[in-house]
């Protein structure tokens, strides 16, 4: 059984963000390339929502690697998924609570 997907407002800019950023550097298939990955993750999630890792802020908060680059932050609920927003790797760590609440 699929849970419902919700996209916060910071999903949906942070996303955008990725995907213009690797468009911008390295062209638009890149980018669509990206976003595929990032659906296909997305869907997994759905199916299965605990597959990834709890983050150690909230063990409702959980991290999902799209690519080696870039992670997703989602909460889980009962019925749902709440997207959180994506992470770039490569940033030093940088998570409160502020972050979280959406």
């Amino acid at each position: 059984m699929s849970l419902l997907i919700f996209y916060t407002p910071r999903s949906k800019e942070t996303l955008s963000s990725v995907y213009n950023f690797i468009q911008n550097k390295f062209g638009a298939a890149s980018a669509d390339k990206f976003v595929t990955k990032a659906e296909k993750t997305i869907a997994l999630i759905a199916e299965h929502p605990l597959m990834f890792k709890a983050s150690s802020i909230d063990e409702n908060v959980r991290v999902g690697l799209i690519t080696k680059q870039t992670s997703l932050f989602y909460r889980v609920t009962d019925t749902s998924i709440h997207l959180l927003f994506l992470w770039d790797n490569r940033q030093e760590p940088f998570l409160n609570e502020a972050n979280l609440n959406y």
